[in-house]
């Protein structure tokens, strides 16, 4: 009896601890299925993440511009140049001087003392100023800096000649200036918009497009070096000057009979009495040269005149704008 009841006992002993086990490892395959799941909750978290933030900027441009800044971040800031005055205002960062333009400074900068123009800024006011940084435009570096020369004051220089430009140049203020917030909302509503328009484009074959700018006595191809190319490039359409002719200045004088072969599409003029030729004087241009008739652009009347003030001066706050108006030419 004893043996059986022992029998009994180690036996139940054991069923118990079966049913432990089982209970163990059923435990250990939910908390294994838990980890699992916060794995995939936290990589899809990280996904999105990263997707929120891929702005399209290119991060060692960003880095080596960003590493150009002086350690201490200043309090009396010169700008000499329009667009990067602009990313100022939007960052809600005030400078000490800011430069004569016949373009748009922000009206909340009316007060603050003009430094002269970007090309020629009066030195002696910004050394009125007591400047702890001149930030100017890549552009005008090389003669910025030699008129600078003996006077040790501190420089930091951006890109502003494209749209990408723009957003790398924004991006290095926001970010110097720990201002990734507002940084982060403009960089997203454009690259939003960037995604909106090459939707609308998927299917469709965009045109082939020549850009033209008049200067004072005459009219000039742009490549996609200019602002107006690379919006155009940015959308992925054709610029002839890049394509076609082969232009590898930012401006290049026109070759009619080039421009005939190559037959554009399209044709944007950027045209403004402020800063060059205006709208007739392109118009008396076409009418004295018979070779614009014979292009598909002007017998399908498909020359457009574009805004100076949106595709003339690179502009942060304007380039959404600049965008959607050129699509909406192409889609036409």
């Amino acid at each position: 009896m004893k043996k059986w009841l022992y029998v009994s006992t180690f036996a139940l002993s054991l069923a118990l601890v079966g049913c432990a086990d089982q209970e163990e490892k059923g435990a250990d395959k939910e908390i294994q299925k838990e980890e699992v799941a916060k794995q995939d909750e936290a990589a899809d978290t990280s996904t999105v993440k990263k997707e929120e933030f891929q702005d399209g900027v290119d991060e060692e441009a960003f880095q080596k511009a960003l590493a150009s800044f002086p350690t201490t971040v200043p309090e009396k800031i010169v700008t000499t140049s329009v667009p990067l005055t602009e990313m100022l205002h939007l960052l809600e960062i005030t400078p000490v001087g800011v430069p004569t333009s016949t373009n748009p400074i922000p009206s909340d900068f009316d007060s603050i003392t003009k430094i002269g123009s970007p090309m020629s800024p009066d030195l002696e006011v910004i050394s009125s100023l007591q400047t702890d940084l001149i930030l100017g435009a890549s552009s005008l570096q090389s003669s910025l800096d030699q008129a600078l020369q003996g006077m040790n004051l501190p420089t930091a220089y951006l890109p502003t000649d494209s749209y990408d430009d723009l957003k790398l140049s924004f991006k290095v203020l926001g970010t110097y200036f720990d201002k990734e917030d507002k940084v982060n909302e403009i960089l997203q509503n454009l690259v939003a918009k960037e995604k909106e328009l090459e939707e609308q484009a998927q299917g469709k074959e965009l045109p082939s497009v020549m850009l033209v700018i008049g200067t004072s006595d005459s009219f000039m191809v742009m490549n996609d070096k200019s602002y107006l190319g690379s919006l155009v490039e940015r959308l992925g359409a054709d610029n002839i000057a890049k394509s076609v002719l082969k232009a590898e200045s930012t401006y290049s004088p026109m070759n009619l009979e080039d421009i005939v072969v190559a037959d554009p599409y399209i044709v944007f003029v950027l045209a403004s009495g402020d800063h060059g030729a205006n709208e007739d004087k392109f118009k008396q241009e076409i009418e004295k040269n018979s070779a614009w008739q014979q292009l598909s652009a002007y017998k399908n009347d498909k020359i457009y005149m574009l805004d100076y003030s949106i595709f003339g001066v690179t502009s942060i706050t304007n380039a959404e704008t600049a965008l959607t108006t050129i699509a909406d030419y192409f889609y036409k």
